[in-house]
């Protein structure tokens, strides 16, 4: 968790125009995926959905910012598409590794390191209330919809005039279903006052990996990596 924060900050700390800097970067979730087994093509499906509200966000930039920055391969580029390119990538590193983190870290250990970097308690709770509340309220849905769907016939989706009476039967049954799953973390000694600490000792290799990833974060913030590889391509191959 502490090397996902560090790599997070040193994305965000980028200017606007640092579209070229952030492609180093890119390292981070590829080894990270490949190392973890996770499929990629999972990840950049969820991590896509983000990427059209900074489309948005960004399209101003191409109307205010039309000055041109530079000129590749005979296209004109303006500033305002650099910045757009800028802030979709470094949105798609940021996106991707909360994910890795969420996809290798169970959400306990999550919480416990929450608390050991003295997050507020009832911050901490709301989250651990809402990632268990929310399968639940899922669970329930599901049943609901597959039981009114065998009743209805051959209507597809639920009507609008059952829709009032369908919502405030999921939330009484998930409702209902949630004190369940509280009091069942009661009995295994959950508590909101003195909540269980989930953590476990640092490892070598959790050291190595936490090294090498502040490490190569603070060489990529520091050292312009596309112009130096640029430079030396340029004095070993000169035209």
């Amino acid at each position: 968790m502490t090397a996902t924060l560090f790599f997070l900050v040193t994305v965000i700390s980028f200017d606007r125009y640092s579209f070229g800097r952030l492609l180093p970067f890119l390292f981070y979730p590829s080894i990270t995926m490949t190392m973890a087994g996770i499929p990629p093509r999972l990840l950049l499906k969820r991590g896509a959905i983000a990427l059209p509200f900074c489309l948005f966000a960004g399209l101003s930039n191409l109307f205010f910012e039309g000055s041109t920055a530079l000129v590749a391969a005979g296209i004109p580029l303006s500033y305002g598409f650099i910045s757009l390119c800028t802030l979709l990538l470094r949105t798609g590193l940021c996106v991707l590794a909360v994910l890795i983190l969420a996809a290798i870290t169970p959400f306990t250990q999550l919480s416990g390191q929450l608390r050991s970097c003295y997050v507020p308690p009832v911050f901490i709770t709301l989250l651990e209330i809402l990632y268990r509340y929310i399968p639940v309220l899922l669970s329930e849905g599901a049943s609901m919809v597959l039981a009114y769907t065998m009743r209805s016939g051959r209507a597809r989706g639920i009507r609008m005039s059952h829709m009032g009476s369908f919502i405030g039967f999921l939330f009484l049954r998930s409702a209902d279903r949630a004190e369940r799953v509280y009091a069942a973390m009661k009995c295994r000694g959950y508590s909101l006052r003195f909540p269980p600490k989930h953590s476990r000792p640092l490892h070598l290799q959790d050291g190595i990996f936490l090294v090498l990833v502040c490490g190569g974060s603070v060489l990529f913030r520091m050292v312009d990596i596309p112009l130096f590889l640029g430079s030396g391509l340029g004095r070993l191959l000169p035209l």
